[in-house]
């Protein structure tokens, strides 16, 4: 038989188990107090991280503007528009870091074609010219007026200058400071300019022209300098005075007026 004492024990025992409600409550108890101690140490963390990324985002972003602005600004040379002036006894080609941009108008099969061209085109700082030059002959013989009375040897001559025309600066002109290569020289013996059959008793030395020679990378310096001949020398005419000559542009050509019949010019210019 039960004592009061065991009675009320066991009535206590029982509540508190009602209490509880099951055997898992133990188990999901301190999980429940594990959960709820994570979310407490988001606010902790949470605003570290929102904070750093936008610093790292806008600063990338700074830097990168910056350094293309000024990559941009710092490249040598944005694209302008130049005249180029020429005149040429008797023909030329003209071109600009390998591209043509222009010729002599009147073919270099024409007697006494002398002429002055003045021909467009845009570049950028820095930029090649290359010009090829040639006297009329007739012939690799390197005469003109074959079979005639006055069969000679002919002479070349060429003038050159560029202008910015943004600024009207004169950035370019034919000078010593250009180098050139004769291609074609005849007559290496200028005593048969006299001869009934100049074909065969006049020497030349024909070579092709350089591969790559137009082009702004091309090495020229093997070439020598381009020769500086005087007006008197040259005698230009028919289209030289319609141009308005900048006083540092002279009229160029090969080491030889005469034998030299096709030469290749070049220079780097840096408006």
């Amino acid at each position: 038989m039960n004592t009061p004492t065991a009675i009320v024990a066991a009535v206590a025992a029982a509540l508190a188990f009602a209490a509880c409600g099951n055997d898992d409550s133990p188990t999901t108890t301190p999980t429940a107090s594990n959960s709820t101690a994570a979310p407490a140490a988001t606010p902790d963390t949470t605003p570290e991280s929102t904070e750093a990324t936008p610093e790292s985002i806008t600063t990338v972003q700074a830097t990168d503007g910056v350094d293309v602005t000024e990559g941009a600004a710092g490249q040598a040379g944005e694209t302008r528009t130049f005249v180029a002036e020429v005149w040429a006894d008797n023909w030329f080609a003209l071109y600009v870091d390998g591209e043509l941009v222009g010729q002599d108008s009147v073919p270099i099969t024409t007697e006494r074609s002398f002429n002055a061209e003045t021909i467009s085109f845009e570049a950028s700082d820095p930029f090649t010219v290359a010009i090829e030059a040639k006297d009329f002959i007739e012939t690799d013989s390197g005469l003109e007026y074959i079979g005639q009375p006055n069969q000679q040897i002919g002479d070349g001559g060429i003038i050159v200058q560029i202008t910015d025309t943004s600024t009207g600066e004169v950035v370019a002109a034919s000078d010593g400071d250009w180098v050139a290569l004769a291609i074609h020289q005849a007559p290496l013996n200028p005593e048969c300019v006299r001869s009934g059959s100049p074909d065969t008793e006049c020497e030349g030395a024909i070579v092709d022209a350089p591969i790559g020679w137009t082009e702004a990378g091309f090495d020229d310096s093997a070439w020598s300098a381009a020769t500086v001949w005087s007006e008197s020398a040259v005698s230009p005419k028919d289209g030289y005075d319609e141009i308005d000559w900048d006083a540092a542009a002279q009229l160029i050509w090969g080491a030889d007026l005469e034998i030299d019949n096709t030469v290749l010019l070049r220079t780097t210019v840096t408006a």
